[in-house]
């Protein structure tokens, strides 16, 4: 594997998730650039201002920011968070117009300045939007992905840890198929421990019972809404999560991720962008994992494809 040493970040929108990205990598040390660019003069300056004031800090040597796209230049991975503002009430598919039309206008520039980078699309329907970016540039699937359902499984791995009192990092458990309301888990993989979910055992000495397991997956799939409608955005989680992608890729890790790729006859699916269990590394999403379903899984995963085809179509996708 090859670290990227002198490695630069590139992240598009000076919003609440570009900059909370920008100020997890800075103190995850994901790159040793950052790059924050913004169509908002005085937001991007201000925003890069207030970051490079805790530089001293973190291991980032550069922090710089621009409402000139030309601030990607050189960049390894381009983060991107621009587009409309989700409201209260509003699903992620509503979006899709509006972000596709931002899409259309941005990917050639960005493409014109940083051909080789790897290309993460974190804005909403961020399914949707990697088919769209994809098709605009032509890159090949490995190179243009989204962050899928990555934020999604670290809310279930959280909420099952608070449940059944084991480390999070105990926890092996992953959300799939849309970023949205289709979403589900993988339950037939999960894990705590070595211990399969269905097996494990409460201090009580029963099993998890399905209503539980049930309970929780609405949980997770309604956690966004919940965070939009008490301050408005979903920013933080999101910002780490994002950084948690971009080390995969700039570390060479070969790491096993939810992220959403446009798929090529993965279990009869095409077209589509789902999050799978995915090998990311420097090359971006390196392989799909063809791990087992079960009958209802396949059911819900085709659902799933079934959403976001749909959503493509009336976009003429």
């Amino acid at each position: 594997m090859s670290v990227i040493e002198q490695s630069k970040l590139a992240i598009i929108g000076a919003g609440a998730v570009g900059t909370s990205l920008a100020y997890a990598a800075m103190i995850r040390e994901s790159a040793r650039e950052i790059a924050l660019y913004d169509i908002r003069t005085e937001k991007v300056a201000a925003e890069v201002l207030d970051l490079a004031h805790g530089s001293q800090f973190t291991g980032v040597s550069r922090i710089q920011g621009s409402d000139d796209l030309d601030v990607v230049q050189g960049s390894n991975v381009v983060v991107i968070t621009a587009g409309a503002k989700q409201h209260p009430g509003q699903s992620r598919l509503d979006l899709a117009a509006d972000n596709v039309a931002i899409l259309r206008d941005l990917m050639p520039k960005l493409l014109d300045r940083a051909p080789e980078a790897v290309y993460i699309l974190v804005s909403n329907p961020c399914d949707v939007l990697a088919v769209a970016a994809q098709r605009i540039t032509g890159l090949p699937t490995s190179q243009i992905f989204a962050s899928g359902t990555v934020l999604d499984s670290s809310r279930l791995r959280w909420l099952l840890s608070e449940r059944v009192g084991v480390a999070t990092s105990s926890v092996h458990a992953m959300i799939v198929g849309e970023h949205g309301d289709s979403e589900f888990p993988l339950w037939s993989q999960a894990r705590i421990g070595p211990v399969p979910i269905l097996e494990w055992e409460l201090e009580s000495g029963r099993p998890l019972d399905a209503s539980e397991l049930a309970a929780i997956a609405e949980d997770v799939k309604t956690a966004a809404y919940r965070v939009i409608a008490g301050k408005g955005a979903t920013n933080f989680a999101i910002g780490l999560s994002g950084a948690r992608i971009v080390e995969a890729i700039l570390r060479d890790e070969g790491r096993v991720l939810p992220v959403s790729s446009v798929l090529d006859d993965y279990r009869g699916i095409s077209g589509v962008a789902l999050s799978v269990p995915s090998i990311v590394d420097a090359r971006g999403v390196a392989r799909l994992i063809d791990v087992p379903y079960s009958v209802d899984e396949m059911r819900m995963l085709e659902a799933s494809a079934a959403t976001l085809r749909s959503s493509l179509a009336s976009l003429g996708f």
